[in-house]
């Protein structure tokens, strides 16, 4: 096929965002494309080559790919704001956009946090030896290739391995449970996804082949206790006296949120953020609050839906945590907060020194 084939030049595109693909280890950049009356989607961004050629927009690593994306993107909403179509309609795009970025973004920062969690709880665990690892016959050749990995993270039991001259070819090999790695099967996309989940999965004690958005739910709750711990550090309590000190009471990061609790001599604790229904990748009102009625755990932030309505924040409890114990009236509190960068709360699992 040729680029004039693929007659993509009258597409709109609204955003540019990249996504990491396991089995060819790259930074694929995807565009979000105007449908008219129906919602924008999201597809494989497509460059023309030499000679009517075509290339997919793909990026070594992921540093590289999200600087692309952010040169380009302003340069796409200027050209959403030169169009000449109704203001609702233009307004609501915008809407569309951001909430598209915003799911992508949050996506990647929790998934980062999370690979950052499972690295430091074992940490201090014992490399195996590769002289000692136990392979099938026909796994022999990647013997050196999984102690390598191994050695990053010794927690694994589903490992992505091959290489031949020069070039990837991705076979998977399995710890079972009599200690043995598995003979190699071949990678395809979706097996190669399990195998990148499970640098995260593993980490926990978790399946990675299991339904990943309930295993990241079970890994939210396995967050809290390491969130909790970081209030007894020195960076984190100057960090929380700086935002005390200029206002803010509600600092939100990768689902992670510290909240101050002035009355009873609470102070500072850390609660989990939760989707209203289906907000999830919901737009964040940025100026909107969270009216906290009870001291519920969980926090849902003010949204705005496609259609422009404004949805006011929220406490409450889970599914199985019981009735929320209610505030006073006189105790109720309306709050602005403040979303902090997914690198921040990284960083502070990682126990990183705030500046």
């Amino acid at each position: 096929m040729k680029w004039s084939d693929l007659n993509r030049s009258s597409n709109e595109i609204l955003a540019v965002w990249p996504q990491y693909r396991p089995l060819f280890e790259r930074w694929f950049m995807q565009e979000l494309v105007d449908n008219g009356e129906l919602s924008p989607f999201w597809r494989d961004r497509m460059v023309p080559g030499d000679n009517d050629t075509i290339f997919s927009d793909q990026y070594p690593d992921r540093e590289t790919a999200i600087s692309v994306a952010n040169a380009l993107n302003p340069s796409l909403r200027q050209a959403l704001s030169l169009r000449s179509i109704d203001a609702t309609v233009k307004r609501s795009l915008e809407l569309k956009i951001e909430k598209a970025l915003q799911a992508k973004l949050r996506l990647q920062d929790e998934e980062s946090l999370m690979l950052a969690e499972a690295l430091r709880r074992h940490a201090h665990e014992n490399r195996p030896d590769a002289a000692a690892l136990k392979l099938e016959p026909q796994s022999e050749r990647y013997r050196q290739d999984l102690a390598e990995q191994l050695a990053d993270m010794p927690y694994l039991k589903v490992v992505k391995v091959g290489r031949s001259n020069n070039r990837w070819s991705h076979y998977l090999l399995y710890l079972r449970p009599d200690g043995i790695w598995s003979k190699p099967y071949y990678a395809t996309k979706k097996n190669a996804q399990i195998a990148e989940r499970a640098k995260i999965a593993n980490g926990f004690d978790l399946s990675a082949s299991d339904h990943w958005g309930k295993t990241k739910a079970t890994i939210r709750q396995l967050l809290l206790p390491r969130a909790n711990q970081l209030l007894q550090l020195a960076s984190v309590q100057r960090m929380l006296s700086d935002a005390l000190a200029n206002g803010e009471r509600v600092l939100v990061s990768n689902g992670i949120v510290f909240w101050y609790e002035p009355d009873g001599d609470i102070g500072w604790q850390v609660k989990e953020t939760s989707s209203a229904g289906r907000s999830e990748g919901a737009t964040i009102w940025k100026e909107g609050t969270i009216l906290s009625t009870n001291h519920g755990r969980l926090v849902v932030l003010p949204y705005v839906k496609e259609s422009g309505e404004h949805v006011r924040g929220h406490t409450k409890n889970g599914p199985g945590d019981g009735r929320a114990l209610p505030r006073h009236p006189d105790q109720y509190v309306d709050i602005p907060f403040s979303l902090y960068d997914g690198d921040l709360m990284i960083g502070l699992f990682g126990e990183l020194p705030y500046e």
